[in-house]
């Protein structure tokens, strides 16, 4: 739904162009009688990785050849920090405050989305963008926990930068394509996964790791608000998509305090 919408807007823009130039008439958008469909955005999670499997699923794919061993650490930000792939391709040694102990964190400023040559005014096939839905030098902090800081060490240690700072690159260099680190990702599955598993939509794509990482912050009772702040989402968006794990996390909450008044019934002296 959002990408159908997206497009709209875009091809519209040209039309309105084409009208001023005098290419065409009218708009003729208004003409086609079509909506886009209905979709629910809400995750299933039946199909949300584990912690256990995440795990698994990460380590697996450093013992994939030496592409896999590459992008071990690029999984680990898709799941240990919920990074959108295009937010770690762009992951710079800049942006890493990476102690040797204890939790670090990234200072996000952007992303690179590929979108073909022909539109990008360098001839590219990647175009250098701002945050998602945040202003153009908008930045997003990320505390990330020692597992991810361990992970972007190494990987910083055993295979440096790029010229210009970023932490990953393709096996031959450039930018990680996502075909690239999508059957890396595929043959990660079939190793770890079972037969009747890796045949269903369990952990179908590697953005199964983000909505893993953002689940995983909310099972842990990190507050909605903070969980939607760290993954760059609106409270809005967070609520609307994780919205089955947030209302079972408030039942959760609700039979804590639950828990608390009964307690204090029972012991009606204690300060």
């Amino acid at each position: 739904m959002h990408t159908i919408h997206r497009k709209e807007t875009v091809f519209s823009n040209a039309l309105r162009y084409a009208v001023e130039r005098g290419v065409l008439g009218s708009l003729p958008l208004g003409k086609v009688d079509w909506k886009a469909p209905e979709t629910d955005d809400e995750i299933d999670f039946r199909f949300v990785p584990g912690p256990g499997q995440a795990k698994a699923l990460i380590a697996a794919v450093g013992t994939q050849g030496q592409r896999g061993g590459h992008l071990r650490a690029f999984f680990g930000c898709l799941y240990y920090a919920a990074m959108r792939p295009a937010e770690v391709t762009d992951l710079r040694v800049s942006a890493c405050t990476l102690p040797e102990e204890g939790w670090g964190e990234l200072v996000l400023s952007g992303g690179t989305p590929r979108v073909g040559s022909a539109w990008t005014d360098s001839g590219a096939s990647f175009d250098s963008r701002g945050l998602k839905r945040r202003a153009r030098k908008a930045t997003r902090s990320v505390p990330i926990p020692p597992v991810l800081v361990r992970l972007l060490r190494a990987h910083i240690k055993e295979y440096g930068t790029a010229d210009d700072g970023r932490l990953f690159r393709a096996h031959r260099g450039g930018h990680v394509l996502s075909k690239e680190y999508g059957e890396i990702w595929q043959k990660a599955r079939r190793a770890v996964l079972s037969q009747e598993e890796a045949a269903s939509p369990l952990a179908e794509v590697p953005y199964s790791l983000r909505h893993a990482g953002v689940s995983l912050r909310l099972d842990s009772g990190v507050a909605p608000a903070e969980v939607a702040r760290r993954a760059g989402h609106s409270i809005a968006m967070l609520f609307r998509i994780y919205a089955k794990e947030i209302y079972r996390n408030q039942q959760h909450s609700n039979e804590q305090i639950e828990r608390a008044l009964s307690d204090a019934d029972a012991n009606p002296d204690r300060s």
